[in-house]
């Protein structure tokens, strides 16, 4: 029933922590061990091929660990040929074994929602990235772009990988291949190509010899100028980046950015943040891609936590995905909707430097397409009527030149603005104009009081204007002309 109990011992029953001792703590201050492995010596659980070595990789192992339903373990059996499964002891220490809803959890272990697909839309290759594979391995949708995909191995099989259909591969192969020299020479002969990603699985589990084939090709073509490496090791498999020798190469190639994978608040753990601190040491920058997830990461304060914790290792919040419609993953989609909540959340409510773009990779390799709320609301000649975060809808000049000539309609509410006779329309009980205090100015040279450049006239108050009915409505907008 278990496939792979064959090649994994089983390991013996733990006893699993309380709930309190995985306490709800977004990220953690401490590392983080199960009781399993708790007499593991720091210099062997610091070492990534320790970590690798002792995956979960099999039910049977998990089921020792986790709580299952007899239902759940038949089923997660049934799975277990579909797709491969890892998790290495850091990343499964992140899981809190009281909750079968935990976010990293439901990231990383098998479920039997897998095996179902309730919307019939679930593809193998949803984005046809084969179809446009003009050699084996290599995509070439956009002019200027191609991505590599370099190994069919994982440091963690994401239970919502997209590319599920290239993981499924076992095993892989030591030395360059002639498919690897196909995708390089590909590369080399389309000078159009600017900007490479090498991906996979994850190039991070590539040997050094193989790894270094890439980026060191890549480095001596000089039309390409960007070198992106897709990974999810910092998240999952952090100790990898402790080794010099390759955080050495990756520096030393320079052209490389390093693209990661941030879902939860949760991963952005002590031992993360040292791997991102290592990467921007040796020069090589960092975005996060994250994928928008049922259950993980579909509301507001999660994502907000997230995108704020990235900030403070320096980790560039770049994309938010819409979950794409592979096969097995349907569970974890959300709606557009929520996708759009969450961004509406997020844009003046913290740090621009901190809000990714929401994209959804579109069908018929389509590509990704960015999603916003809508901050326009309407046009005219002259001007554009935009809103804020706040709900607050202003008047803009579209471009500079003269207003059109003519005299405005007498209208009220969006008209007016477009009209020209109202600057905005502010919500009632704005808390920012609330904070706005009055301020006292010497008639007739707009100094402030106690400025050296006065002249002793007289002091009047400025008072802002008063939020004034729009008229006609639930008498919630005001507006300020």
């Amino acid at each position: 029933m278990f496939e792979s109990d064959a090649r994994h011992p089983l390991i013996e029953r733990a006893v699993v922590p309380t709930a309190g001792g995985f306490e709800d703590e977004e990220p953690p201050s401490q590392p983080r061990r199960h009781p399993l492995w708790k007499d593991v010596p720091d210099a062997q659980w610091d070492d990534w091929r320790w970590q690798t070595h002792n995956s979960i990789r099999s039910v049977r192992q998990l089921r020792t660990l986790l709580s299952f339903t007899p239902d759940e373990l038949e089923a997660l059996g049934e799975l277990e040929s579909e797709y491969k499964l890892a998790i290495p002891p850091y990343f499964f220490s992140l899981i809190d074994p009281e909750d079968p809803n935990d976010p990293i959890r439901l990231q990383s272990v098998p479920s039997p929602l897998e095996a179902e697909s309730a919307s019939g839309h679930e593809l193998d290759d949803p984005l046809e990235e084969e179809k446009d594979s003009p050699v084996p391995g290599l995509t070439h949708r956009y002019s200027d772009r191609a991505l590599l995909v370099t190994t069919p191995n994982c440091t963690m099989y994401c239970r919502y990988c997209t590319r599920k259909r290239a993981t499924l591969t076992r095993g892989g192969w030591e030395g360059v291949s002639a498919d690897d020299e196909r995708m390089i020479q590909y590369v080399r002969e389309h000078r159009e190509i600017k900007d490479v990603i090498v991906s996979g699985g994850d190039p991070l589990t590539l040997p050094m010899g193989k790894l270094r084939y890439y980026l060191e090709s890549l480095k001596a073509m000089k039309h390409v100028d960007v070198v992106r490496v897709g990974t999810r090791v910092p998240v999952t498999l952090p100790q990898r980046l402790y080794d010099p020798e390759l955080i050495d190469l990756l520096g030393s190639a320079e052209k490389v950015y390093v693209q990661t994978h941030f879902n939860h608040p949760r991963e952005v753990t002590p031992e993360a943040m040292r791997a991102c601190k290592s990467l921007l040491r040796a020069g090589v920058p960092i975005n996060n891609h994250t994928v928008l997830l049922k259950g993980v990461n579909d509301d507001v304060g999660t994502m907000r936590s997230l995108f704020r914790a990235l900030l403070r290792a320096k980790v560039r919040p770049y994309y938010l995905f819409h979950c794409d419609p592979v096969t097995g993953a349907g569970h974890f989609r959300t709606s557009v909707w929520k996708g759009l909540e969450i961004m509406e959340g997020l844009r003046g409510h913290m740090s621009g430097i901190g809000i990714p773009t929401y994209v959804v990779d579109g069908p018929q390799g389509s590509g990704k397409i960015p999603i916003l709320p809508n901050y326009l609301i309407s046009m005219s000649d002259d001007v554009v009527v935009l809103r804020n975060y706040e709900g607050m809808i202003v008047r803009y000049k579209a471009d500079d030149k003269p207003t059109s000539p003519g005299q405005p309609t007498t209208t009220k509410g969006v008209s007016g603005l477009l009209q020209g006779d109202k600057g905005s329309l502010i919500p009632e009980g704005n808390e920012r104009m609330a904070r706005r205090k009055p301020r006292v100015v010497r008639d007739g040279c707009g100094g402030e009081e106690g400025d050296a450049n006065t002249d002793g006239a007289a002091m009047r108050p400025i008072i802002p204007l008063p939020l004034l009915n729009n008229g006609g409505g639930s008498g919630n907008i005001a507006s300020n002309g």
